[in-house]
């Protein structure tokens, strides 16, 4: 459903006011996109790398556990 605002100047830029029917909550980075009279606001998202050292920041675990084998039942027709 669309949400109606409208834009207006702040400093030398344009701005629109998103409502919060629609918002990312404060301080989440954005990315903007024009093609012809569309403009598409994303959140930003992170690069493979800094994914990457997200993941490698995380704790080890403590130990691992081991799953007993899956065997799968027999169906036939397959």
């Amino acid at each position: 459903m669309p949400v109606t605002s409208r834009t207006f100047r702040s400093g030398n830029s344009d701005a629109v006011r998103l409502p919060k029917e629609i918002t990312f909550g404060p301080g989440v980075e954005v990315e903007i996109e024009r093609k012809g009279d569309v403009v598409t606001i994303s959140p930003k998202r992170l690069s493979t790398k800094a994914k990457l050292e997200s993941l490698r920041s995380l704790p080890k675990p403590s130990s691992i556990g081991k799953r007993d084998p899956f065997i799968a039942p027999k169906r036939p027709g397959l």
